[in-house]
Order: structure tokens, then sequence, then C-alpha cells
């Protein structure tokens, strides 16, 4: 399905806050010539996170089918994770507007990695540790394994402890598993590459 210019821009994804199907509006429109290439540009905002999306069309192009986008759509989750943990890793990313749903979904993604990997006996702490004995894990991806697995719901943590609670979890590493060890692991934050997911 070709996606054209118009008042609203149906991405699938909204690429800041990952909500399915946002209403993207659009705030601006204009048009410029730079370069031997003209084209007309839509600035569209998220209704949901207020994040701006930028796209463009060749402005002579009578059905202003969209030629570039900006940022692009959340990256998808690799295939080298196993079915059950990346469908957990989904639907987490979908929830992640509803935060104890997300954490929970992001939990049971260790869990099941977890289990893909032959840990299965125990509480999921001690095998997180395990994991990183292993070497099947990075320090990194543990610590983000710990925080996920915390009780979102511990009255004790209280609203503005869950919402920062939740935006660590919901931060979403890039899982990616490594080509001669399959070593999974979790980028920093910090990481240029890690818009979350």
């Amino acid at each position: 399905m070709q996606i054209q210019l118009s008042t609203s821009l149906p991405l699938e994804r909204c690429p800041h806050c990952a909500i399915v199907q946002p209403q993207l509006a659009r705030v601006t429109e204009r048009e410029n010539n730079r370069r031997g290439i003209h084209r007309r540009w839509g600035v569209y905002e998220c209704l949901a996170c207020g994040g701006l999306v930028i796209a463009a069309t060749h402005a002579r192009d009578p059905m202003h089918v969209i030629v570039e986008c900006y940022p692009g759509a959340p990256d998808e989750l690799s295939d080298s994770i196993p079915a059950r943990p990346r469908e957990y890793l989904r639907q987490a990313r979908d929830l992640i507007g509803q935060p104890t749903g997300s954490v929970t979904l992001s939990a049971s993604a260790v869990d099941a990695m977890l289990k893909e990997k032959g840990l299965k006996e125990g509480r999921l702490y001690e095998r997180i540790h395990d994991a990183v004995a292993q070497h099947l894990i990075g320090e990194d991806m543990a610590q983000w394994a710990h925080q996920v697995s915390l009780d979102p719901n511990d009255s004790r943590c209280g609203r503005a402890g869950l919402d920062a609670h939740h935006r660590t979890c919901a931060a979403m590493p890039k899982v990616r598993a490594h080509p001669r060890r399959h070593i999974v692991r979790a980028a920093r934050p910090s990481d240029p590459g890690n818009r979350g997911v």
C-alpha cells in the first residue's frame, strides 16, 4: 500500500511511542527545491505522545506518494530471537503506553528466553544470575532483566516510582544474538542506535 501525503499520516505505528495506528495530524507543509530535488514536505504530530514525523513526496507527483519519512518505523525484532520470547517482546512493545502490562510481558520475555537457553529451574532472579555465570548474557542484559522482573504493582513504589520504572523497562533494548556464541545482550540506553521499540 502506498502512503500519500495528506492531512493525516496513516502509519502502522508511531516511531516515537510505538502506539498502534496513531493519529498523526499534519501541523504544517512546505515545498523546497534543493540540489535539483523538488519535494513537498509535511510535518505531522502524534496526538498520543506529541512526537513529530516528517514525510516528503516529489512535488510533481499528482498522487503525492511518500518517498521519505523521518524518523522511520520502529525497528522490527530480530528473527534470531526464538518465537516465544519474540512474541512477548512484540506484545510488550504494543502495550508500551500501559506500563504494568508492558513490564509484565517484558519479564515474560526474559523468562521465556532463559528457558530457551536451558535455564528452567528456580526463580527468575537466580536464573538471570546463572545466565551471566554461563556467559549467555552480559551484565547489561542482566541489569535490564532484573529491572523488568521487579513487581510493578509494589505499593511501596507509588505512581511516580512506577512511571520511572516503566521508562527504564520500556526502553526495550535492541536484542541481538552474537553470531558465534549466540549470546543475547541488550544495547545500553545511551547507545546512539537505541531508540527503543
